[in-house]
């Protein structure tokens, strides 16, 4: 039951972050600028928060959900300003950026843009909250081991696809120049951005 479990959540997690969108644009274009260690860490940064929103659905914590989905149109106004941001900062990032090394701040900053981006994604706690319903393995009986269990193979599966992306990122590292990161600079950030502006047409459109 327990290692059924596990791989329940490795399916859950891989599947709900392998969906392209605004993580996974940047989880690219941070692999081929900097290397697959920040390609990597941005997507554990990702993984986390997914782990945070299984935690929530898995152990049964309807009153956090409940106001996570009560305030989505305020996560998607928050979100949708830092993907702008971030989008516009993206577009305009300077050629010399390849060169420059990953140390504890880039890597740090790395990881806690794609956790906040992750959490403020309304999208995610609802996906988590359905699929784990829609199974029926939502923790109602106190059964906290299990619960444990299901969280840890959703951050297994969720690193799993993240591993997989930035590898594959990777591989393409070495064969781009500066000019191509340039233009890889300026279509992610206008991909990002374009993030942005669908999450705060949600968020006036919800109002």
């Amino acid at each position: 039951m327990t290692f059924s479990l596990l791989l329940q959540g490795i399916v859950i997690g891989f599947s709900i972050a392998a969906p392209v969108g605004p993580i996974g644009v940047l989880c690219i274009r941070r692999t081929l600028a900097k290397g697959r260690i920040a390609g990597l860490i941005s997507g554990l940064g990702a993984a986390t928060a997914d782990a945070v929103y299984g935690c929530i659905a898995g152990f049964g914590l309807t009153f956090i959900s409940q106001f996570l989905v009560d305030q989505q149109n305020l996560l998607r106004l928050v979100g949708g300003a830092f993907l702008l941001y971030l989008g516009i900062k993206t577009f305009f990032s300077k050629d010399s950026e390849k060169k420059i090394e990953n140390n504890d701040k880039g890597l740090s900053s790395a990881y806690l843009t794609t956790f906040f981006l992750t959490l403020t994604n309304p999208l995610t706690i609802l996906s988590f909250v359905a699929i784990f319903a829609g199974m029926g393995i939502v923790n109602t009986t106190g059964n906290y081991a299990s619960a444990l269990m299901l969280v840890l193979g959703v951050f297994i599966g969720s690193m799993l696809w993240w591993s997989l992306l930035s590898g594959g990122a990777s591989f393409f590292q070495k064969k781009i120049d500066a000019q191509g990161l340039t233009w890889i600079n300026k279509i992610s950030g206008v991909i990002i951005t374009g993030f942005g502006v669908v999450a705060l047409l949600g968020f006036l459109t919800a109002t």
